[in-house]
């Protein structure tokens, strides 16, 4: 039995929360390993619809679920949503949900700092303003406050200190006004016995978890190609998303990963600034945003649009190693005549087979397209390969080369049953 890592594999959005919540049937423990509450995962289960911005899906199948070391934890965030759930029937303890004692804060400062800077960009990146960036800063400027630091006062005041050695000067700089250190040092006291309770050295429960046989189902936040690394840099999130986070960010080790399985919508979409090849400014493009309903979860923005691109895919399969793919939203296609598949580009008579990591580069890019006969039946709510039109089957074979992936699971509605299992990532 393998563990099993679901990332996104194009720019987030993908559907990854459904497919985790289907797949915490077969798993005994669900982790997020990166991000912070700037992903939005909305379930819907039967008529109950949950979302989720930090914490792991499982929880709502009542599964173990742990926030790893490589998540930016907003307190106060994950004091809300724990009540909101509470409130939809979904009760959260400690016994359900364990908390990285080594996990990094998110404060009150670090989304001042992120909604200063946006406002004042220029050339904005388009963050959801919710301090993840400036978190991650701080984490690797060895001066952030983690959870652990709740419970040691003395350690906490000298933290407090230090981060506002460097937040002061920044804030004059932008116009804010000085953080209250004392302020600042009560609200975290007064925060402290509602977030201990759930810390933990998740590291070591997961080591003890492997060894014992069960299996860890590993939950990624964003999409691979907004990976700080790897992605469409500098309109990227400020974590590496990638399926190789998953060891580093839940301290488990390499080997824990498992088979990775790439959530791939069937167009695609994302939020906020940067290069979009395939993006769609037509009916079609229209047609996609309102009937995939494609607004952002956290944020309500409307994500752009376009078709689907095999290239930029192809390249998120090399990064992470994907063993195969959970292809979404397959019935927003429905009732389109012809369908175009991006399979490459062309910038000033040179051809790419990726996207090249030039800004420059990417702007010039054209997309080169296969086109394809469309379906007027519904795909909506199909269970098997055996319910889907002709033309539907091969559209997704047709991916299924373009990338050098297969397709595990095919999902063709936001119900958590409606979900074609081709392969159990878990006995893979």
């Amino acid at each position: 039995m393998a563990n099993v890592t679901v990332i996104g594999a194009q720019w987030g959005d993908e559907g990854k929360g459904k497919l985790v919540d289907w797949l915490s049937n077969r798993a005994d423990v669900v982790v997020r390993f990166q991000g912070g509450h700037n992903a939005g995962h909305t379930l819907v289960v039967g008529d109950q619809v949950y979302k989720l911005s930090l914490l792991p899906s499982g929880v709502v199948q009542g599964k173990l679920s742990v926030i790893g070391n490589g998540v930016v934890v907003d307190p106060w965030h994950l004091v809300e949503e724990i009540a909101k759930l509470g409130s939809q029937g979904v009760t959260i303890t400690p016994d359900l949900l364990v908390l990285a004692d080594n996990a990094c804060l998110i404060l009150p400062l670090h989304r001042d700092l992120d909604q200063a800077r946006e406002a004042a960009a220029t050339n904005k990146i388009g963050t959801t303003g919710r301090g993840i960036g400036p978190a991650y800063e701080d984490k690797v400027g060895r001066r952030a406050i983690r959870v652990a630091d709740l419970a040691d006062r003395e350690a906490l005041e000298a933290k407090i200190d230090r981060l506002l050695a460097h937040h002061t000067p920044l804030r004059r700089g932008l116009g804010l006004a000085d953080v209250d250190a004392a302020g600042l040092l009560a609200e975290l006291e007064a925060m402290a016995p509602r977030i201990l309770p759930f810390a933990r050295p998740a590291w070591l429960l997961l080591d003890e978890i492997v060894k014992s046989g069960k299996r860890v189902l590993f939950e990624g936040a964003q999409g691979a190609l907004l990976d700080v690394d790897h992605g469409t840099y500098p309109y990227v999130t400020s974590s590496n998303t990638v399926a190789g986070q998953a060891a580093a960010g839940s301290g488990l080790g390499p080997k824990g990963v498992g088979y990775v399985l790439g959530i791939v919508k069937a167009y695609t979409t994302r939020v906020g600034g940067g290069p979009f090849p395939t993006e769609l400014f037509d009916a079609v493009g229209e047609h996609l945003g309102t009937v995939g309903k494609e607004f952002g979860t956290v944020t309500g923005r409307s994500r752009r649009c376009g078709w689907f691109d095999a290239a930029l895919v192809r390249q998120s399969v090399a990064l992470n190693g994907i063993s195969g793919i959970a292809l979404t939203k397959l019935d927003v296609l429905d009732g389109l005549p012809r369908l175009k598949i991006c399979v490459g580009y062309r910038a000033d008579g040179q051809d790419f087979s990726y996207l090249p990591a030039g800004l420059k580069a990417q702007a010039a890019l054209t997309p080169v397209y296969e086109e394809m006969d469309g379906w007027s039946e519904t795909t909506q709510g199909a269970r098997s390969f055996r319910d889907l039109p002709a033309n539907a089957v091969k559209y997704v074979r047709r991916i299924e080369e373009l990338i050098g992936a297969p397709v595990a699971l095919l999902s063709t509605s936001p119900q958590r049953d409606d979900t074609i299992l081709v392969r159990d990532p878990f006995q893979d």
